[in-house]
Formats: C-alpha cells, sequence, structure tokens
C-alpha cells in the first residue's frame, strides 16, 4: 500500500472515531451512563477506513454484523449466569447469525462479548445496548467512512468488478492456455472457505496478472509499433457539429483534441453525444437551447463544452505492457500516443494492441521454425 493510502486511512479512522464520540456526547450528554464509544469502534474503524474493499466492511456487514451480535450477546447474559459460557457461547452464536444473514464483521465478536462482560453499566441497559449504543454508533461510524471515502475520491461502498466478457470472448478464453470463469468457480467452490476479498475482483487480479506475463515476452514491442499513425483530432474551438461530422465520416469512436501546437488538451468520443443520437438532424435546436443555456443564444456548442480533460495517454516509446493495466482495468478504448514534445503522434485501440501481439507472435514462431 502507498503511504498517502496509509496516511488517507489513519485520517480516516481519527475523523470517523472523533464523529461518532462526538455524535454520541450532543445526543446523550456529558452525564450519560452509557459508552460514548465502545471498543468494538476501533476494530470496525481499522476495516472502514483501512481496508474497504474488503466484503467484511460493507454497509450491511458492520450494521447487520453488529445488531445480530448485541442482541444475541444480551440474550446469553440474561439467561445464562456463569459469563465465561456466557460469552463463549455468545460468539459462536453470533458468527452463526452473521454466516446465516450473509453480514460476516469480525468486530462484532468483540460487541457479542461486550454485551456479556462489559459490567453492570452495560447490563443495566438490557436490550436498550443494542440500539444505544451500538445501532447508534455503528450508523454514525459508517456515515463518517461513508462521507469520506467521497470526499477523498475513493470507491465504498465497494462493487466488485464485473466480469465483461462476450460469449466469445470465453469460448476464446477456454480454447487457449490458461484458465477461465468456469475453472475460477469451480476452484473457489472446491476451497469452500471464506476469504477476504470480492471473487470477482480476485478474478479480475489473476486475469491481469495472466495478461501481464502474456504479454511480458513482448518487451521490446513499443506503442508507436502498434498505434494507428493516422490520426483524425479535432480543436477544442471547433464547432460540435464539426466532430459529429468527423466521426461519421471518418468512422471513429474518439478524437483527440488539439490546441494549435498540436498538443493534447482533451479528448472528446461518440459517448459525450449520447444524448444527440440525431445531432445532424437536429444541430440548430440543440444549438440555440445549448447557447441559451449560457446566456448566448447565438453561440453554438463547442467541442471544448464537452471533451473530457483527464485523458489517460502513452509515450510513442513506452512498451507495451504500460497499455494492459490501461485496457484492462480502467475500462480505456482509445488511447492518445504522445511524443516526447507532448504532441499527439498516433491512437491505440484495443484491436492495435491485439493486432500487434498477434503479429509478434507470427514472427516469433517463424524466427524458431
Amino acid at each position: 500500500m502507498k503511504w498517502h493510502e496509509r496516511a488517507r486511512s489513519c485520517i480516516g479512522a481519527l475523523l470517523g472515531i472523533a464523529f461518532t464520540g462526538g455524535l454520541m456526547y450532543l445526543l446523550l450528554g456529558p452525564t450519560a451512563s452509557i459508552p460514548l464509544l465502545v471498543a468494538p469502534m476501533g476494530a470496525s474503524a481499522v476495516l472502514l477506513f483501512a481496508v474497504p474493499a474488503s466484503p467484511l466492511a460493507q454497509p450491511w456487514s458492520i450494521i447487520g454484523g453488529n445488531l445480530v451480535s448485541a442482541t444475541i450477546g444480551v440474550t446469553c447474559a440474561k439467561l445464562i449466569g456463569d459469563p465465561t459460557l456466557a460469552a463463549a457461547l455468545a460468539v459462536s452464536l453470533s458468527i452463526g447469525g452473521m454466516f446465516a444473514l450473509r453480514c460476516v464483521h469480525p468486530p462484532s465478536g468483540a460487541v457479542a462479548l461486550t454485551a456479556v462482560l462489559g459490567g453492570p453499566v452495560i447490563h443495566v441497559l438490557g436490550y436498550r445496548f443494542v440500539f444505544e449504543p451500538i445501532l447508534i454508533q455503528s450508523a454514525a461510524l459508517l456515515f463518517g467512512a461513508l462521507v469520506y471515502h467521497a470526499v477523498t475520491g475513493h470507491r465504498y461502498p465497494h462493487v466488485g468488478r464485473q466480469d465483461r466478457a462476450t460469449a466469445s470472448q470465453v469460448a476464446d478464453e477456454a480454447a487457449r492456455v490458461g484458465f477461465n470463469r468456469a475453472d475460477f468457480n469451480a476452484v473457489l467452490e472446491r476451497r469452500g472457505e471464506m476469504l477476504d476479498i470480492d471473487p470477482n475482483d480476485l478474478y479480475s487480479l489473476l486475469r491481469e496478472t495472466q495478461l501481464q506475463a502474456f504479454s511480458r515476452s513482448f518487451d521490446e514491442l513499443r506503442c508507436e509499433d502498434v498505434m494507428s499513425r493516422h490520426v483524425v483530432s479535432v480543436s477544442p474551438a471547433a464547432r460540435a457539429t464539426t466532430a459529429w461530422d468527423l466521426f461519421k465520416r471518418h468512422n471513429v469512436k474518439a478524437l483527440p483534441v488539439v490546441d494549435a501546437g498540436q498538443k493534447l488538451v482533451g479528448i472528446v468520443t461518440r459517448a459525450d453525444f449520447v444524448d444527440r443520437k440525431n445531432f445532424g438532424a437536429f444541430a440548430p435546436i440543440l444549438s440555440y437551447f445549448d447557447g441559451w443555456l449560457r446566456g448566448d443564444a447565438k453561440r453554438p456548442p463547442n467541442v471544448g463544452n464537452v471533451m473530457t480533460t483527464d485523458v489517460c495517454t502513452v509515450n510513442s516509446n513506452s512498451p507495451i505492457t504500460e497499455l494492459v493495466p490501461m485496457f484492462a482495468n480502467f475500462g480505456h478504448h482509445h488511447i492518445p500516443v504522445l511524443d516526447h514534445a507532448g504532441r499527439v503522434v498516433g491512437m491505440i485501440t484495443q484491436v492495435d494492441l491485439i493486432s500487434g501481439l498477434y503479429r509478434q507472435t507470427v514472427a516469433q514462431a517463424r524466427q524458431t521454425a
């Protein structure tokens, strides 16, 4: 983990716990007999802020797991006189309950123990302990995590990467040396144990590793060897209708946006005009309303209004291995290629990459024949 991610986790836990304790103080006041913070919240903070991608750190896990464990813990404390036996049974039943409700959250085991061994202050609360402090503190900590991750641009709640392979891709995958989704699922089922990672994330990671290992054998192949050199570009000041005409005339799906010196300033794709499918026919009307919204009904929309400025690029002399995570991990389909001065000299698509790898494979096979 990079140092800034570690710092982000530490700061998040600091703010999350401080927010939870402060909220309890405001709700209950300084003289409340209810603990403003219970120890399991510290363990929950580790999961929510340090490993938010874990299935054990998702919203239902913390809320469901803590509520189930608190309820079971209070029940065991009331029905079983021996605290050791009550604690052991509370943790055991809590695990079973969390498995049944698909809300496994390790700190919830400590919630069950707290309900049994928390002392008179906890015991006097009875089932009130489930709601105050457990539910309030769990919800407050979760809310803090949701806000913090959103503000810092981190993905939470975590959604596992979905495999978007088509039927033909799956068939190709099965035909070549390697593994496919069926192999992956069979191994997971055979292991029969819970993994602290989303299966889709694990599968995506393994597939990307396999692709990286495959492309490593082509390190001598550079981006300039596989790129399309005939690049159709457009100026940011050009009318959006001009870009749309270029899409249709050259049958391309993306246009690099360049300044007067051919330096990249953005990219515009057909998807940017998804709400303008009949752009040519309705251009005058769309132009009018676009200008009207900006206070100038006579000014037509231009490429600079719709382009994306955060563009993923590669250098012309970069090895093609740098393209693997861009295509496999971030879902890019068109990657501009720049020279040492930042000028656009080519464009690479997934088809270009596959074609380049194929040509290199054939050349290597002929050399070894």
